[in-house]
């Protein structure tokens, strides 16, 4: 009976690239299903055969561990030098999509709160 394995929905596309040839490189058989035309199917990978299950689940916690612990190193090393990417310098980066969102944020709390100002007065 197939098992869902791993849920791709959220996951950038080198974590799958590394899930996918993961579980190659290890022999172990597995399917994936797309999210489909609109997005509402679930992309996975799935196991043909619950025998593996418990071989491929380990090995996907130790990449998971092993990511988390480079991306980790990677970040507080460009924090270090200086070059990772606040909140401010994206912002300097695109000032005009800034203001653009935060004008759309604005009115659409406008818009919300209108019809009960509205109530009060």
């Amino acid at each position: 009976m197939p098992v869902q394995l791993f849920k791709l929905r959220g996951v950038p596309d080198d974590e799958a690239e590394d899930i996918r040839e993961l579980l190659s490189g290890n022999e172990i058989d597995y399917y994936e299903t797309p999210a489909g035309n609109w997005g509402i199917s679930m992309p996975a990978l799935w196991l043909s055969d619950e025998i593996q299950l418990a071989k491929a689940q380990r090995l996907i916690a130790q990449y998971e561990y092993d990511r988390a612990v480079r991306l980790r190193a990677e970040y507080d090393r460009l924090k270090e030098e200086g070059n990772n990417k606040t909140i401010i310098d994206r912002i300097k980066e695109h000032p005009l999509r800034f203001v653009i969102y935060l004008a759309i944020t604005a009115a659409v709390i406008y818009l919300s709160i209108k019809p009960f100002m509205a109530l009060g007065g």
